[in-house]
């Protein structure tokens, strides 16, 4: 237990629907702490935005508790409607799969179904990574404006996960073209060495994206001989979930055709 942010977390839960406003003195005796250290983690949370001062001398939380929440909220709904499908697509690929939302300037992996093998290890759920060397995020890249990418590159940079990562804005940029013209992404090694990915983006009801799944597994042939059917289903899956999400392509999709015309 870190103690800062317990305090931080019990003295935003000291705000309610029937008290909304409360005092420095107020949250100084509900929280039984001294007035100068409320004062110290209120002037952190202001400055972040999860409270607000208001009325002179009371205080009240923020708009990035609303944020928070809406992400919340999206990332619980994404990850119900998603469930089912994406058991489906790894029941077919035989490999892990992943859901993840867009949070920030990063990916959130929100449901995962992991292989006997990648059982070994940690799970990923509830971890954070980068856009710009992960399939789900490399998935999500050509669907933001220049401006935000640019802007999401130069606050976090472009470190180096492996030898294969894309490390400087030209070779990134060209790969988003790529990514975009094939409408799915492809991570060959660059967040971690012997792992294989291939990604496809989610859109919610507005065409914003929200989020990516993934099928990923040490098999080189992921990205090699087994692409193509992989890709299918991925594609698939991933329209699917942004159906469910309430996004309408503004044209058919080419994936979607075919695997209506082949049912009979």
């Amino acid at each position: 237990m870190i103690q800062s942010i317990e305090r931080a977390i019990r003295l935003m839960e000291a705000f309610s629907p029937a008290e909304p406003r409360l005092s420095l003195g107020e949250l100084s005796r509900r929280l039984d702490l001294p007035k100068s250290t409320v004062h110290n983690i209120l002037k952190t949370l202001v400055s972040n935005g999860y409270v607000e001062r208001v009325d002179r001398d009371r205080y009240a939380l923020g708009t990035a508790v609303v944020v928070l929440a809406q992400s919340a909220r999206v990332s619980v709904e994404l990850r119900d409607r998603s469930a089912p499908l994406l058991r489906e697509l790894a029941d077919a690929t035989h490999e892990t799969v992943y859901l993840t939302a867009f949070e920030g300037d990063h990916v959130l992996y929100v449901y995962a179904i992991e292989t006997r093998s990648r059982l070994l290890a940690r799970s990923a759920v509830g971890d954070r990574s980068p856009l710009h060397c992960t399939g789900v995020g490399k998935a999500i890249l050509p669907h933001l404006d220049d401006d935000e990418r640019a802007e999401i590159v130069r606050r976090q940079g472009l470190p180096a996960y492996t030898d294969h990562t894309f490390i400087t804005e030209e070779t990134l940029e060209a790969e988003v073209a790529r990514t975009r013209e094939r409408g799915y992404s492809i991570d060959d090694q660059e967040h971690e060495l012997g792992t294989y990915c291939l990604g496809a983006a989610i859109f919610d009801g507005t065409g914003r994206v929200v989020g990516a799944c993934s099928v990923s597994g040490s098999d080189p042939d992921i990205i090699g001989t087994r692409r193509e059917s992989i890709v299918t289903a991925l594609r698939f899956t991933a329209q699917e979930i942004s159906r469910r999400m309430g996004h309408v392509p503004q044209r058919s999709s080419k994936i979607v055709d075919s695997l209506l015309r082949a049912t009979p």
